[in-house]
């Protein structure tokens, strides 16, 4: 059987880096990320990459419309779906006494809403992919952050979304495990994408993880057996506290 991914967040930085890879392998693939043009783009990457079928579907991950249409169109060319990989996300900085309910309210709706949305919307396709490979199963990989495990000064709101993400998989993995549909949620520290250009008067870019970094994490994860449950990894930068992004 041909497997198949959805993928999140996918036109740049660790989305684009893991569409890659299971282009790589042969996986079909459905990517969805706001930029439609650099989507299109993408898309063709992939399909030179060697990904068999990649139908890019452009969508705000705030938008529960849009996130239906990126379910339907997966649901529309496969009955059964290997691996969801939940990328997108928007960052948040700024104290708790600084924050506005309007950036917690997109925060929460993008990094925590949406994942659980999609979840819902292709949980009946990931069971069905793991009752097709049942050794290997069907996997969740979203990507969190540390600071959702160590909390941080200056990323309260940033950092409360991710420790929801964390808790929402370990919560799947309880509910789905046993049908095969594990999930896993990848902790890191900064990483050296557009989205960390912010801080990179603190914290230059040589310093921080690789997209690749993260990459193979998601490679080894998708290797696993369906026996295998692995809740979360905290991925720290060398050199840093362990307990910092």
């Amino acid at each position: 059987m041909t497997r198949s991914a959805l993928i999140s967040g996918a036109s740049r930085g660790i989305g684009r880096g893991i569409a890659h890879r299971l282009a790589e392998q042969g996986y079909a693939l459905t990517i969805s990320a706001r930029d439609a043009d650099r989507l299109e783009v993408v898309a063709g990457e992939l399909r030179a990459a060697g990904a068999p079928q990649v139908v890019p579907v452009a969508a705000d991950m705030a938008d529960e419309e849009g996130i239906a249409r990126v379910v339907a169109a997966h649901a529309d060319r496969h009955d059964s779906l290997s691996a969801l990989i939940l990328n997108a996300g928007v960052g948040t900085a700024g104290t708790l006494a600084e924050s506005s309910m309007r950036r917690f309210d997109k925060t929460l709706a993008v990094n925590v809403r949406a994942p659980l949305q999609l979840i819902q919307g292709v949980l009946p396709l990931l069971r069905a992919g793991a009752a097709a490979e049942p050794a290997r199963g069907a996997k969740v990989i979203a990507l969190s952050s540390i600071t959702g495990v160590y909390a941080e000064a200056g990323l309260a709101v940033y950092g409360a979304a991710k420790a929801a993400l964390i808790s929402l998989l370990a919560t799947l993995n309880a509910e789905e495990s046993g049908n095969g549909v594990t999930a896993t949620a990848l902790a890191p520290g900064y990483v050296d994408t557009e989205m960390s250009a912010w801080i990179h008067d603190r914290i230059p870019p040589e310093t921080m993880l690789t997209v690749n970094d993260v990459v193979e994490l998601v490679d080894a994860i998708l290797r696993l057996s369906a026996r295998a449950v692995v809740p979360d990894i905290v991925i720290s930068r060398a050199g840093a506290d362990a307990y910092h992004a």
